[in-house]
Protein backbone atom coordinates (compact mmCIF):
# COMPACT_ATOMS: atom_id res chain seq x y z
CA UNK A 1 0.00 0.00 0.00
CA UNK A 2 0.64 4.05 -0.27
CA UNK A 3 1.90 5.42 3.32
CA UNK A 4 3.34 8.97 3.93
CA UNK A 5 6.98 7.96 5.99
CA UNK A 6 9.26 9.99 7.59
CA UNK A 7 12.76 9.76 5.73
CA UNK A 8 15.14 12.41 7.72
CA UNK A 9 14.76 15.57 9.30
CA UNK A 10 12.45 17.80 7.35
CA UNK A 11 12.05 14.96 4.67
CA UNK A 12 8.46 13.18 4.41
CA UNK A 13 8.28 11.00 1.54
CA UNK A 14 5.02 9.23 -0.02
CA UNK A 15 6.37 5.40 -0.73
CA UNK A 16 5.04 1.47 -0.90
CA UNK A 17 4.33 -0.20 2.25
CA UNK A 18 3.18 -4.24 3.27
CA UNK A 19 -0.42 -3.95 4.39
CA UNK A 20 -1.41 -4.08 7.27
CA UNK A 21 -2.21 -7.36 8.54
CA UNK A 22 -3.90 -8.63 11.95
CA UNK A 23 -1.81 -9.40 14.46
CA UNK A 24 -3.95 -9.57 17.73
CA UNK A 25 -7.70 -11.23 18.33
CA UNK A 26 -8.68 -7.76 19.03
CA UNK A 27 -7.31 -5.68 16.21
CA UNK A 28 -9.11 -4.37 12.85
CA UNK A 29 -8.16 -3.30 9.40
CA UNK A 30 -9.56 0.20 8.37
CA UNK A 31 -9.64 0.98 4.65
CA UNK A 32 -8.79 4.86 5.03
CA UNK A 33 -10.92 7.14 3.15
CA UNK A 34 -9.58 10.63 4.74
CA UNK A 35 -7.16 11.23 7.39
CA UNK A 36 -5.61 15.07 8.09
CA UNK A 37 -2.29 16.66 8.68
CA UNK A 38 -2.44 17.79 11.83
CA UNK A 39 0.03 20.94 13.56
CA UNK A 40 1.56 18.50 15.44
CA UNK A 41 2.42 16.56 12.58
CA UNK A 42 4.99 18.82 11.86
CA UNK A 43 6.92 18.51 14.71
CA UNK A 44 7.76 15.63 13.38
CA UNK A 45 9.62 17.70 10.31
CA UNK A 46 12.38 18.84 12.93
CA UNK A 47 11.89 18.90 16.40
CA UNK A 48 10.81 15.34 17.06
CA UNK A 49 13.01 13.82 14.83
CA UNK A 50 15.63 11.95 16.64
CA UNK A 51 12.78 10.08 18.00
CA UNK A 52 11.46 8.66 14.92
CA UNK A 53 12.93 6.08 12.39
CA UNK A 54 13.25 6.21 8.79
CA UNK A 55 10.20 4.25 7.23
CA UNK A 56 7.87 5.21 10.03
CA UNK A 57 4.32 5.76 8.74
CA UNK A 58 2.97 8.83 9.65
CA UNK A 59 -0.82 10.30 10.66
CA UNK A 60 -3.21 10.05 13.22
CA UNK A 61 -5.99 11.64 12.32
CA UNK A 62 -8.21 9.22 10.03
CA UNK A 63 -11.43 7.25 9.51
CA UNK A 64 -12.71 4.82 7.14
CA UNK A 65 -14.32 1.41 6.68
CA UNK A 66 -13.50 -1.32 8.35
CA UNK A 67 -12.23 -4.38 6.18
CA UNK A 68 -11.32 -6.93 8.77
CA UNK A 69 -11.48 -7.77 12.18
CA UNK A 70 -9.59 -10.10 14.55
CA UNK A 71 -11.79 -13.24 16.42
CA UNK A 72 -12.13 -11.14 19.90
CA UNK A 73 -13.44 -8.07 18.26
CA UNK A 74 -17.11 -7.34 18.98
CA UNK A 75 -18.62 -4.22 18.63
CA UNK A 76 -17.25 -3.12 15.42
CA UNK A 77 -18.10 -5.22 12.02
CA UNK A 78 -16.53 -5.33 8.53
CA UNK A 79 -18.44 -2.63 6.58
CA UNK A 80 -18.76 -0.41 9.82
CA UNK A 81 -17.53 3.32 9.26
CA UNK A 82 -15.20 4.16 11.60
CA UNK A 83 -12.96 7.31 13.27
CA UNK A 84 -10.20 6.30 14.62
CA UNK A 85 -8.99 8.64 17.33
CA UNK A 86 -5.38 8.99 17.83
CA UNK A 87 -4.70 8.18 21.27
CA UNK A 88 -4.65 4.12 21.86
CA UNK A 89 -6.54 3.18 25.08
CA UNK A 90 -7.63 -0.20 26.62
CA UNK A 91 -11.02 1.44 27.89
CA UNK A 92 -10.84 -0.76 31.39
CA UNK A 93 -7.44 0.08 33.03
CA UNK A 94 -7.60 2.50 36.42
CA UNK A 95 -6.74 5.92 34.11
CA UNK A 96 -9.20 4.92 31.64
CA UNK A 97 -12.03 4.32 33.69
CA UNK A 98 -11.01 8.11 34.79
CA UNK A 99 -12.00 9.24 31.21
CA UNK A 100 -7.86 9.84 31.10
CA UNK A 101 -7.56 7.49 28.34
CA UNK A 102 -3.64 9.80 27.52
CA UNK A 103 -2.66 7.87 30.42
CA UNK A 104 -3.49 4.29 29.94
CA UNK A 105 -1.68 1.78 31.57
CA UNK A 106 -2.15 -0.61 29.28
CA UNK A 107 -0.84 0.97 25.76
CA UNK A 108 2.17 2.69 27.53
CA UNK A 109 5.36 2.14 25.65
CA UNK A 110 7.88 0.09 27.97
CA UNK A 111 11.00 1.87 28.26
CA UNK A 112 9.46 5.22 28.36
CA UNK A 113 7.97 7.57 30.80
CA UNK A 114 5.01 8.43 28.57
CA UNK A 115 1.46 7.99 28.31
CA UNK A 116 -0.90 5.78 25.79
CA UNK A 117 0.66 5.07 23.35
CA UNK A 118 0.30 7.18 19.56
CA UNK A 119 -0.87 6.42 15.98
CA UNK A 120 2.45 7.96 14.06
CA UNK A 121 3.90 9.50 16.95
CA UNK A 122 7.63 8.60 17.28
CA UNK A 123 9.30 6.29 19.90
CA UNK A 124 7.75 8.41 22.65
CA UNK A 125 4.61 6.73 22.37
CA UNK A 126 4.84 3.10 20.98
CA UNK A 127 6.28 3.90 16.81
CA UNK A 128 2.58 2.52 16.13
CA UNK A 129 2.33 3.19 12.35
CA UNK A 130 -0.39 6.26 11.54
CA UNK A 131 -2.94 7.19 9.33
CA UNK A 132 -1.55 8.78 6.28
CA UNK A 133 -1.71 5.82 4.10
CA UNK A 134 -4.14 3.31 2.25
CA UNK A 135 -5.11 1.11 5.08
CA UNK A 136 -4.89 1.12 9.28
CA UNK A 137 -4.17 -1.57 11.46
CA UNK A 138 -6.53 -0.58 14.46
CA UNK A 139 -5.27 -1.62 18.19
CA UNK A 140 -7.92 -2.72 20.51
CA UNK A 141 -10.71 -2.15 17.91
CA UNK A 142 -13.98 -2.20 19.76
CA UNK A 143 -12.44 0.90 22.56
CA UNK A 144 -10.59 2.65 19.51
CA UNK A 145 -12.86 2.83 16.57
CA UNK A 146 -15.71 5.03 16.88
CA UNK A 147 -18.63 3.64 14.25
CA UNK A 148 -20.53 6.82 12.83
CA UNK A 149 -23.03 7.25 10.39
CA UNK A 150 -23.16 7.01 6.63
CA UNK A 151 -25.08 9.42 5.25
CA UNK A 152 -23.08 13.25 6.47
CA UNK A 153 -19.44 13.51 4.34
CA UNK A 154 -16.69 12.61 5.92
CA UNK A 155 -15.67 15.80 7.13
CA UNK A 156 -18.76 16.12 9.65
CA UNK A 157 -17.07 12.88 11.46
CA UNK A 158 -13.16 13.07 10.56
CA UNK A 159 -12.12 15.57 13.35
CA UNK A 160 -13.43 13.34 15.86
CA UNK A 161 -10.20 11.79 15.76
CA UNK A 162 -7.89 14.62 17.50
CA UNK A 163 -8.42 18.18 16.75
CA UNK A 164 -12.53 18.78 17.69
CA UNK A 165 -12.24 16.88 20.43
CA UNK A 166 -8.76 18.63 21.58
CA UNK A 167 -10.32 22.11 21.03
CA UNK A 168 -13.15 20.88 23.03
CA UNK A 169 -10.82 19.87 25.99
CA UNK A 170 -8.80 22.91 25.86
CA UNK A 171 -11.96 25.39 26.54
CA UNK A 172 -13.42 22.95 28.98
CA UNK A 173 -9.38 23.33 30.98
CA UNK A 174 -10.34 26.86 30.59
CA UNK A 175 -12.73 27.01 33.17
CA UNK A 176 -14.62 30.15 31.93
CA UNK A 177 -17.38 30.98 33.91
CA UNK A 178 -21.16 31.13 32.02
CA UNK A 179 -21.10 34.51 30.34
CA UNK A 180 -17.35 34.71 30.92
CA UNK A 181 -14.51 35.87 28.74
CA UNK A 182 -12.12 33.69 26.87
CA UNK A 183 -8.69 34.14 24.73
CA UNK A 184 -7.48 32.00 21.82
CA UNK A 185 -4.08 32.51 20.91
CA UNK A 186 -3.10 30.56 17.33
CA UNK A 187 -6.24 30.41 14.91
CA UNK A 188 -4.92 26.72 13.42
CA UNK A 189 -7.30 24.15 13.40
CA UNK A 190 -7.61 23.52 17.04
CA UNK A 191 -7.23 27.79 17.84
CA UNK A 192 -10.27 27.76 15.36
CA UNK A 193 -12.23 25.67 16.65
CA UNK A 194 -11.54 26.00 20.50
CA UNK A 195 -12.89 30.15 19.35
CA UNK A 196 -15.81 28.48 17.50
CA UNK A 197 -16.62 26.27 20.90
CA UNK A 198 -16.50 29.35 22.80
CA UNK A 199 -18.86 31.19 20.86
CA UNK A 200 -21.22 28.31 20.99
CA UNK A 201 -21.10 28.09 24.47
CA UNK A 202 -21.84 31.86 25.29
CA UNK A 203 -18.36 33.15 26.15
CA UNK A 204 -17.20 36.12 24.66
CA UNK A 205 -14.28 35.23 22.37
CA UNK A 206 -11.03 37.10 21.63
CA UNK A 207 -8.86 35.45 19.07
CA UNK A 208 -4.65 36.36 18.41
CA UNK A 209 -3.34 35.38 15.44
CA UNK A 210 -0.82 37.01 12.78
CA UNK A 211 -2.37 35.31 9.53
CA UNK A 212 -4.83 37.20 8.03
CA UNK A 213 -6.67 34.17 6.31
CA UNK A 214 -6.88 32.49 9.83
CA UNK A 215 -8.37 35.62 11.55
CA UNK A 216 -11.07 35.90 8.12
CA UNK A 217 -12.05 32.18 8.99
CA UNK A 218 -12.18 32.83 12.43
CA UNK A 219 -14.71 35.77 11.79
CA UNK A 220 -16.97 34.19 9.62
CA UNK A 221 -17.98 32.29 12.97
CA UNK A 222 -18.37 35.27 14.98
CA UNK A 223 -15.01 35.42 16.69
CA UNK A 224 -13.60 38.96 17.41
CA UNK A 225 -10.47 38.73 16.00
CA UNK A 226 -6.68 40.65 16.66
CA UNK A 227 -3.58 40.38 14.45
CA UNK A 228 -0.40 39.60 16.65
CA UNK A 229 1.41 43.06 17.34
CA UNK A 230 3.40 45.46 20.15
CA UNK A 231 -0.64 46.55 20.75
CA UNK A 232 -2.66 42.99 21.24
CA UNK A 233 -2.19 43.28 25.16
CA UNK A 234 -3.87 46.35 25.54
CA UNK A 235 -6.61 44.96 22.68
CA UNK A 236 -6.90 42.14 24.98
CA UNK A 237 -7.30 44.36 28.36
CA UNK A 238 -9.76 46.83 26.19
CA UNK A 239 -12.13 43.60 25.54
CA UNK A 240 -12.42 42.01 28.84
CA UNK A 241 -13.35 45.17 31.01
CA UNK A 242 -9.35 46.09 32.09
CA UNK A 243 -8.98 42.54 34.03
CA UNK A 244 -8.08 40.20 31.52
CA UNK A 245 -9.54 37.44 30.06
CA UNK A 246 -11.22 34.43 32.19
CA UNK A 247 -9.46 31.39 30.73
CA UNK A 248 -6.80 31.70 27.86
CA UNK A 249 -6.09 28.39 24.98
CA UNK A 250 -2.85 28.27 24.23
CA UNK A 251 -3.43 26.65 20.92
CA UNK A 252 -0.05 27.47 19.31
CA UNK A 253 2.57 25.01 21.06
CA UNK A 254 6.24 24.65 21.27
CA UNK A 255 6.92 26.09 17.87
CA UNK A 256 5.50 29.82 18.49
CA UNK A 257 7.08 33.03 16.83
CA UNK A 258 9.22 34.28 18.58
CA UNK A 259 12.52 33.45 20.46
CA UNK A 260 15.29 32.72 18.56
CA UNK A 261 17.51 31.20 21.08
CA UNK A 262 15.20 28.09 21.40
CA UNK A 263 14.24 28.07 17.51
CA UNK A 264 18.25 27.34 17.48
CA UNK A 265 18.47 25.22 19.67
CA UNK A 266 15.27 23.13 17.99
CA UNK A 267 17.10 22.69 14.80
CA UNK A 268 20.51 22.17 16.04
CA UNK A 269 19.41 19.33 18.37
CA UNK A 270 17.59 17.84 15.72
CA UNK A 271 20.98 17.46 13.46
CA UNK A 272 22.88 15.47 16.01
CA UNK A 273 23.26 11.86 16.06
CA UNK A 274 19.48 10.58 17.46
CA UNK A 275 20.91 8.64 20.62
CA UNK A 276 22.49 11.72 22.00
CA UNK A 277 19.92 14.33 20.34
CA UNK A 278 17.06 12.04 22.48
CA UNK A 279 18.83 12.60 25.69
CA UNK A 280 19.21 16.45 24.92
CA UNK A 281 15.69 16.71 24.55
CA UNK A 282 14.61 14.58 27.48
CA UNK A 283 17.00 16.21 29.85
CA UNK A 284 17.61 20.39 28.87
CA UNK A 285 15.68 20.54 25.75
CA UNK A 286 13.63 23.96 25.69
CA UNK A 287 10.56 25.34 23.59
CA UNK A 288 9.97 28.58 21.97
CA UNK A 289 7.54 30.03 24.66
CA UNK A 290 6.32 33.50 23.45
CA UNK A 291 2.69 32.17 22.98
CA UNK A 292 2.65 30.43 26.36
CA UNK A 293 4.12 33.69 28.02
CA UNK A 294 1.65 35.55 26.72
CA UNK A 295 -1.09 33.44 27.63
CA UNK A 296 0.00 34.20 31.13
CA UNK A 297 0.54 37.75 30.53
CA UNK A 298 -3.37 38.31 29.10
CA UNK A 299 -5.06 35.91 31.48
CA UNK A 300 -6.75 37.75 34.49
CA UNK A 301 -5.98 37.15 38.00
CA UNK A 302 -7.19 34.35 39.36
CA UNK A 303 -7.75 32.69 35.88
CA UNK A 304 -6.90 29.84 34.41
CA UNK A 305 -4.60 29.34 31.23
CA UNK A 306 -4.94 25.84 29.41
CA UNK A 307 -2.69 24.41 27.49
CA UNK A 308 -3.75 22.65 23.96
CA UNK A 309 -0.76 23.30 21.74
CA UNK A 310 2.15 20.52 22.45
CA UNK A 311 5.28 21.08 24.36
CA UNK A 312 8.30 18.92 24.65
CA UNK A 313 11.16 20.85 26.45
CA UNK A 314 12.05 19.25 29.84
CA UNK A 315 14.17 22.66 30.79
CA UNK A 316 11.75 25.50 29.76
CA UNK A 317 12.03 28.56 32.48
CA UNK A 318 8.53 30.32 34.21
CA UNK A 319 7.31 32.78 35.25
CA UNK A 320 6.86 31.58 38.79
CA UNK A 321 6.93 34.57 40.74
CA UNK A 322 3.77 36.23 38.33
CA UNK A 323 1.97 33.38 38.21
CA UNK A 324 1.91 32.81 41.90
CA UNK A 325 1.41 36.56 42.27
CA UNK A 326 -1.74 36.31 40.31
CA UNK A 327 -2.68 33.24 41.09
CA UNK A 328 -3.13 31.72 38.09
CA UNK A 329 -4.67 28.06 37.33
CA UNK A 330 -2.92 26.12 34.76
CA UNK A 331 -4.28 22.59 32.74
CA UNK A 332 -2.35 21.01 30.09
CA UNK A 333 -1.91 17.76 28.40
CA UNK A 334 -2.93 15.57 25.33
CA UNK A 335 -6.58 15.23 24.41
CA UNK A 336 -8.32 12.51 26.45
CA UNK A 337 -10.56 11.65 22.83
CA UNK A 338 -12.54 9.01 24.24
CA UNK A 339 -14.03 10.78 27.20
CA UNK A 340 -14.96 13.89 25.09
CA UNK A 341 -16.56 11.94 21.75
CA UNK A 342 -20.01 11.66 22.66
CA UNK A 343 -20.75 15.08 24.23
CA UNK A 344 -19.12 16.07 20.27
CA UNK A 345 -20.90 13.48 17.99
CA UNK A 346 -24.48 15.33 18.54
CA UNK A 347 -22.92 18.36 17.58
CA UNK A 348 -21.13 17.40 14.24
CA UNK A 349 -24.30 15.58 13.20
CA UNK A 350 -26.80 18.68 13.88
CA UNK A 351 -27.82 19.62 10.65
CA UNK A 352 -26.95 23.25 11.54
CA UNK A 353 -22.84 22.12 11.63
CA UNK A 354 -22.63 24.89 14.45
CA UNK A 355 -19.30 24.54 14.94
CA UNK A 356 -18.10 24.53 11.30
CA UNK A 357 -16.89 21.51 10.13
CA UNK A 358 -17.43 22.10 6.67
CA UNK A 359 -15.56 25.34 6.94
CA UNK A 360 -12.04 24.70 8.63
CA UNK A 361 -10.15 22.61 5.31
CA UNK A 362 -9.28 24.63 2.94
CA UNK A 363 -6.29 21.87 0.78
CA UNK A 364 -7.22 18.36 0.02
CA UNK A 365 -4.93 16.03 -1.69
CA UNK A 366 -3.76 12.82 -2.58
CA UNK A 367 -1.29 10.94 -0.56
CA UNK A 368 0.87 11.69 -3.57
CA UNK A 369 0.88 15.27 -2.75
CA UNK A 370 1.47 14.64 0.83
CA UNK A 371 4.87 15.68 1.41
CA UNK A 372 4.45 19.46 -0.98
CA UNK A 373 1.22 19.50 1.21
CA UNK A 374 3.16 19.49 4.18
CA UNK A 375 5.45 21.81 3.21
CA UNK A 376 2.50 24.42 2.51
CA UNK A 377 0.47 23.95 5.97
CA UNK A 378 4.00 24.32 8.13
CA UNK A 379 4.79 27.50 5.95
CA UNK A 380 0.96 28.93 5.89
CA UNK A 381 1.39 29.08 2.58
CA UNK A 382 -1.62 29.88 -0.12
CA UNK A 383 -3.87 30.29 3.07
CA UNK A 384 -3.31 26.86 4.25
CA UNK A 385 -5.15 26.20 7.52
CA UNK A 386 -6.13 22.59 7.03
CA UNK A 387 -5.02 19.69 4.96
CA UNK A 388 -7.22 16.31 4.05
CA UNK A 389 -5.71 13.52 2.15
CA UNK A 390 -8.10 10.94 0.61
CA UNK A 391 -5.89 7.84 -0.03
Amino acid sequence: MKALTWQANKKVETVEVPDPTILEPTDAIVRITSTAICGSDLHLLGVLGPFLDRGDVLGHESMGVVVETGGAVSRVAVGDRVVIPFVIACGECYQCRRGMSTQCETTRTPGQDTGAALYGYTQLYGSVPGGQAEYLRVRLADENAIVVGTELPDERYLFLSDILPTAWQGVQYADVPEGGSLAVLGLGPVGQFAARIGTHLGYDVVAVDPVPERRAMAERHGVATLDLDEHVAEAVLDLTDGRGPHGVVDAVGMEAHGNPVAAFTQHAVGLLPDAMAQKLMQTVGTDRLAAMMAAFDLVQRGGTVSLSGVYGGVGDPLPMLNLFDKQVTIRMGQCNVQHWVPELVPLVEDPADPLGTLDLVTHHGSLDEAPELYATFRDKQDGCVKVVLNP
